[in-house]
């Protein structure tokens, strides 16, 4: 079997350059190009692969690769559309896309295999499939809340997997989302609703990122932590989907529920 081909964005940023590192070590990956802003390449070219400042440019000298993305919501959008339209891959890492840029990530999925998940981390997706059977089994007697902590230069609030966790929990309650969740309160804002997902946010330091989610009852209380450790954890999860991916067929938004089946 051959090794996955792999384009990587931002090589040289924070999750970028974890990817790179990863990807070179593992002899079922092959790093076959990288892509930085323009005055960013100097360097890169020692990685011995592809090196440029425009992804179109990389994938014309290339075929069915897979591009990994964690960069911003805007360039990520452009990177699906690419790929769909140039015949590759894209396993994308990228936080904060609102409705009308995950609707356009969709529609370049219906043309190219494409995978999108705000968190790689292989314990948070399997935090996504237990959490509806907690509020299922403990009923409607307990409170859903959530607090989420990330270094200080983390740039969306809440975090996406604060986002998918808590839209996770509202869907196993039959609840609408957008009605019932709560991302801050202050003043005198009166009783707390039955029908409502609190997700407060904290900043600071260089935490990865920690999700606690509250389970809170009468006389009792249930809390489910996740951490991550080190970047490596998302890269590592971005990665397997990348190996994946290669095998995967357009048509549909892929997540990371998908691959662990």
């Amino acid at each position: 079997m051959s090794a996955c081909a792999v384009v990587i964005m931002g090589a040289k940023g924070r999750m970028g350059s974890t990817l790179v590192r990863l990807a070179q070590d593992d002899p079922d990956l092959n790093l076959v190009g990288v892509v930085e802003r323009p005055g960013l390449e100097a360097g890169l070219e020692s990685l011995g692969c592809l090196v440029g400042n425009s992804l179109e440019e990389v994938l014309a000298k290339l075929s069915d690769v897979v591009v990994i993305d964690f960069t911003t919501p805007e360039v990520s959008v452009a990177t699906a559309k690419t790929v769909a339209a140039m015949g590759h891959r894209a396993v994308i890492g990228a936080t904060g896309l609102n409705a009308e840029q995950t609707a356009r990530m969709r529609t370049a999925a219906e043309r190219a295999p494409i995978l999108w998940a705000p968190n790689m981390s292989v314990g948070v997706n399997v935090l996504l499939r237990l959490l509806p059977q907690l509020v299922n089994m403990l009923g409607p007697a307990y409170d859903l809340e959530m607090v989420e902590l990330h270094h200080k230069a983390k740039k969306d609030a809440p975090s996406g997997t604060a986002v998918k966790l808590a839209q996770c929990l509202a869907e196993a309650k039959g609840w609408d989302f957008e009605k019932t969740k709560r991302y801050c309160r202050d003043g005198i804002i009166g009783a707390r609703p039955e029908r409502e997902i609190g997700v407060q946010t904290i900043r600071g330091g260089d935490v990865v990122g920690d999700h606690t989610v509250y389970f809170l009852g009468p006389g009792e209380r249930i809390e489910i932590t996740h951490r991550a450790h080190s970047r490596e954890t998302f890269a590592q999860g971005a990665l397997r989907a990348a190996k994946w991916l290669a095998g995967q067929k357009p048509g549909k938004l892929y997540a990371i529920a998908d691959m662990l089946g």
